[in-house]
């Protein structure tokens, strides 16, 4: 949204019983070197014991009000671009499974780990009229959320939207597929109309619940380059232009082509 990290709070639950605290102890170094990296302080924080290790932050910040980015000013004839690319759930769950190959695990520990902070300054040195995180509702459900508080509608180009590397043959596999991601099919597939041959794009994919995704910035067209070339030096990874923002005409929101 634009703002500055300014500090942090760790959030944690963990098996003390099952686990050595050695786990928990790199588990938070981590989230000191993230936070490290994002110039955010971590003034402390909360544990409590719990079966499955969970952790987060609890990250305040500041922004002036001028220059706050929200979800809901996409404006019509702006382009779309997303910052890393999609496939972390479907991946994940192939995890859990056992389906996972080495390569593509530290492949998606390298994406979940890569701060947004790149991009969002890329995306404030220029100004932009619309952004948000792609994270659990997918990419489709927090499109959808930014058509909808913009009063826009939006056509993505199925083909520039950058996958995973194997995510597409992860999919191929029903265990592979979260639960998270079968729910966001179904609540927001109702707004979306397709021109595309389904047999060559997994569809699920669009609404996979993504962690640590990407940001999805909507541009307009005369700071578009500029945007990209800030998000190439940044070394973000990715700036895919995936699509733009059209007169909202229907209740179908978005449309694949």
């Amino acid at each position: 949204m634009g703002g500055k990290p300014i500090f942090a709070l760790n959030i944690t639950c963990f098996p003390t019983d099952d686990l050595p605290l050695e786990i928990l102890h790199q588990i938070l170094k981590g989230g000191q070197d993230v936070a490290n990296d994002a110039g955010a302080p971590i003034l402390g924080g909360h544990s409590i014991k719990d079966k499955e290790p969970k952790y987060g932050m609890v990250v305040t910040g500041l922004v002036k009000k001028k220059q706050l980015v929200r979800n809901d000013n996409a404006q019509v004839g702006d382009y779309l671009i997303l910052t890393k690319p999609i496939g972390t759930g479907i991946i994940s769950t192939a995890i859990k499974r056992g389906n996972a190959k080495k390569d593509d695990i530290s492949n998606i520990v390298k994406i979940m780990t890569d701060s947004n902070h790149k991009a969002a300054n890329a995306m404030n040195q220029i100004g932009v009229n619309a952004c948000t995180d792609i994270t659990g509702y997918g990419l489709i459900g927090h499109l959808k959320e930014m058509c909808e508080s913009s009063n826009v509608s939006a056509i993505i180009n199925a083909h520039d939207i950058p996958l995973i590397t194997r995510a597409s043959d992860y999919a191929l596999n029903k265990e592979n597929i979260p639960g998270g991601t079968k729910r966001n099919y179904e609540c927001f597939n109702s707004v979306v109309t397709y021109q595309t041959n389904s047999q060559s794009l997994n569809e699920l994919q669009l609404y996979d619940a993504q962690t640590s995704g990407g940001l999805l910035i909507s541009v307009s067209e005369n700071k578009k380059e500029d945007l990209i070339n800030n998000l190439k030096k940044e070394k973000c990874l990715s700036y895919s232009v995936i699509g733009t923002i059209v007169k909202k005409e229907s209740s179908h929101l978005i449309q694949i082509k």
